[in-house]
């Protein structure tokens, strides 16, 4: 047969249908094709419209050219080849865009694609590149969105149908989706009451329903040997005993409230007594005089709420004229009254008790006096120890400077300064031999004169060999060379303040050294350098009252103690590091752990403060030793040891371990009092330092003398 020529419009028919195509294949290329896929896919369902209603409409002059179940695959027609019944069936038509196939569509999630069409090529998704202000505007605009779902299976937005939406209504009900499905339907009855002749099934019986199981006979064994054996006991029948307990003992267990493990039971009325008797013993009857201190006495502090009576028979008994109201607080103490149950912990007492170690394994420390320095005519105010431990030096109120030697007990010099000595300090740098001595508004830098002779020559030779400026510089006071007269009683330099000092600490290099004057609101702390024989005033303002400072022993820093706090100095960089707060109400000295991370401080409410600066600015422990105020403490150069002096004559030594493992707390363990001071003027002992070598302690106190403890 002769095949008939293809019109213009199959011509256009066939390319509206294959742009279905084209435009998903350009959209993934290009972001500008998006929009012209859109539009020729409406023009293909326009026209897919179109070619239905001229296929129903019977015509014969309307061309197919392509058949509705796959694109590219055309067939020819001829006017008189009979209607494909199958042609019109969409019922395995699930998507002709897409023929991926079956398979999960998260496998395409990362490609660019979303499947295959007939001729391999791949059929990329609908390009999405709207943020959320998109879709928030076309929610707001579109009024078909709410209905608007996105199609997994090619990527495109499908608007629902009113069956689909009733559907999905239907489902979300909980009712089943095919609206004519009845789930009440009546049951038929297969099995009727009436007798059949013929039977439901007619299969045969089993061999196995005639011949014993021998599985259950091996069960069956079992279970008799383990009754012979006794380990099966048949179980007893109960006995219909009635169980009686005491209803005043306990509630009903079984009861809910008795089931609830925090319930407390309420309290029960006590049993009635011997008063309550209606002809009571006469020892319980009350005699005039109890009667009337009975009538006397507030209600809530009688023993007993009624006065007992004696009748001649239970018939005689009157009506209890107090009933209606126990009975009625009797009710409130029921349902007022609260309950609770409270949680004892049965502690030790002595598991409160930290664990410390014992002294005797903590040893050497110092336990004994050992030597009495006896000279000072009154209270010796200050001491130190000479960097080699082989002198010491005293400062008393007579105004007089002792130096002593440690081993012996003799005096070897005294300097009679004329004026009360607040300070001495020995210089810690073992190849200088000089002393500072503060008193009034002078501060004396003297040569002892003690030990090695070239030492001796080498500290009067330093001093000298300074060099005066050719431009005098303003300095807060002034460097005066001593006269022959002083030079011949070692005094070489005369610093001279303006106010009173009362304390000079040395730099652990021995050529800085810092002074305090007492001056409140004005300069109070003062540095100086000996070699260049030059001072400064490290604050342009007073940080409070200060007490005392220290330098630290191993960094730049300077430790400043007022009245309640310490504030810690960056010498180098000029500002303030940190500040501790005591919690004491008045500190009166101070001391560095050689370490450099921990400082003591005592105070006159008969505290000692420790800090760790790398825990906290607050206290780590607070001791209360002492009953009395706390003059001065001390920290040993080598061993684990401070010790703390009172005004109560006693001085307190504790073992104090610092641990080079930052996770470990500092160990403190008091290990001795020791006594030996007679407090005078209510001063007891007034200053403490330790050996440099020895675990020996050296105590100043009001009584003139000066104590080695060892």
């Amino acid at each position: 047969m002769e095949q008939p020529s293809l019109s213009s419009d199959t011509q256009e028919l066939s390319e509206s249908e294959e742009s279905v195509y084209s435009g998903l294949e350009d959209s993934g290329s290009d972001s500008e094709s998006s929009g012209s896929a859109e539009e020729e896919e409406e023009e293909e369902e326009d026209e897919d419209e179109e070619e239905d209603e001229e296929e129903s409409s019977g015509s014969p002059s309307a061309p197919q050219t392509q058949a509705r179940g796959f694109p590219g695959q055309r067939r020819s027609l001829q006017d008189d080849s009979p209607l494909d019944e199958y042609e019109q069936d969409s019922s395995d038509e699930e998507d002709i865009r897409n023929t991926v196939g079956n398979i999960p569509m998260e496998w395409y999630q990362d490609f660019p694609h979303v499947g295959y069409d007939l001729d391999g090529r791949r059929i990329y998704k609908p390009l999405r590149s709207r943020d959320e202000l998109d879709l928030f505007l076309e929610k707001m605009e579109n009024p078909e969105y709410w209905r608007t779902v996105q199609d997994r299976q090619t990527g495109a937005d499908v608007r629902l149908s009113e069956e689909q939406l009733e559907l999905v209504q239907r489902l979300q009900r909980g009712q089943f989706g095919d609206v004519n499905f009845d789930p009440y339907e009546p049951s038929v009855d297969f099995f009727s009451h009436e007798v059949r002749i013929h039977p439901v099934t007619n299969r045969p019986a089993d061999k196995r329903s005639f011949i014993p199981s021998l599985v259950e006979k091996e069960k069956v064994s079992k279970l008799v040997h383990a009754i012979k054996m006794g380990w099966i006991q048949p179980r007893k029948p109960k006995e219909n005993v009635p169980t009686f307990y005491d209803l005043w003992a306990q509630e009903d267990p079984n009861s809910i409230l008795g089931r609830h493990k925090m319930h407390v039971p309420a309290p029960k009325i006590p049993l009635p007594g011997h008063e309550e008797s209606y002809n009571p013993p006469p020892e319980f009857l009350l005699s005039p005089e109890e009667k009337l201190a009975w009538e006397q006495q507030d209600p809530s502090e009688r023993r007993l709420g009624f006065i007992p009576q004696k009748f001649r028979s239970l018939r005689a008994v009157p009506a209890y004229s107090r009933f209606i109201h126990e009975r009625f607080e009797r009710c409130l103490d029921l349902y007022l009254c609260p309950r609770q149950r409270k949680m004892r912990v049965n502690v030790d007492p002595e598991d409160l008790i930290p664990k410390l170690p014992r002294p005797r394994d903590l040893q050497p420390f110092p336990t004994t006096q050992a030597l009495i320095y006896r000279g000072h005519s009154s209270l010796v105010r200050t001491l130190s120890v000479s960097p080699s431990g082989q002198w010491f030096a005293s400062g008393s109120d007579d105004g007089s400077v002792r130096l002593w030697e440690v081993s012996s007990g003799r005096c070897l010099r005294s300097l009679t300064l004329g004026a009360v000595v607040r300070s001495v300090a020995w210089n810690p740098n073992p190849s200088i031999c000089l002393l500072a001595v503060a008193l009034e508004e002078q501060v004396l830098l003297v040569n002892p004169g003690l030990g090695d002779r070239l030492l001796v020559a080498a500290t009067d030779q330093l001093l000298d060999s300074w060099e005066a400026p050719e431009e005098e510089r303003v300095q807060p006071v002034r460097w005066i060379p001593a006269s022959p007269e002083e030079r011949a009683k070692g005094i070489r330099l005369l610093v001279q303040h303006d106010k009173p000092v009362t304390q000079v600490t040395w730099h652990a290099k021995g050529d800085y050294w810092a002074s305090v004057v007492r001056n409140p609101g004005g300069r109070q702390v003062l540095i100086h350098q000996s070699s260049r024989r030059w001072s400064q005033d490290p604050f342009r303002k007073s940080p409070g009252m200060i007490q005392c400072v220290q330098f630290h022993p191993l960094r730049p820093y300077f430790l400043v103690a007022s009245q309640r706090s310490v504030r810690i100095y960056n010498l180098l960089r000029q500002e303030l590091t940190k500040k501790l707060q005591s919690n004491c109400q008045w500190i009166s000295s101070m001391a560095v752990h050689p370490g450099g991370d921990n400082v003591i401080c005592g105070s006159y409410d008969s505290k000692l403060a420790w800090f760790d600066l790398d825990l906290s600015t607050r206290p780590y422990r607070l001791l209360r030793h002492h009953r009395r105020a706390l003059r001065s403490v001390a920290f040993h150069r080598r061993y684990p040891l401070f010790a703390s002096g009172s005004d109560d004559g006693t001085v307190i030594v504790c073992h104090g371990m610092v641990y080079s493992d930052l996770l470990q707390n500092p160990l403190l363990v008091p290990l001795k009092v020791l006594k030996g001071h007679a407090p005078a003027l209510d001063l007891g002992v007034l200053d403490v330092a330790f050996h440099p070598h020895q675990p020996w302690l050296f105590s100043s106190g009001a009584d003139g003398t000066v104590r080695l403890y060892t």
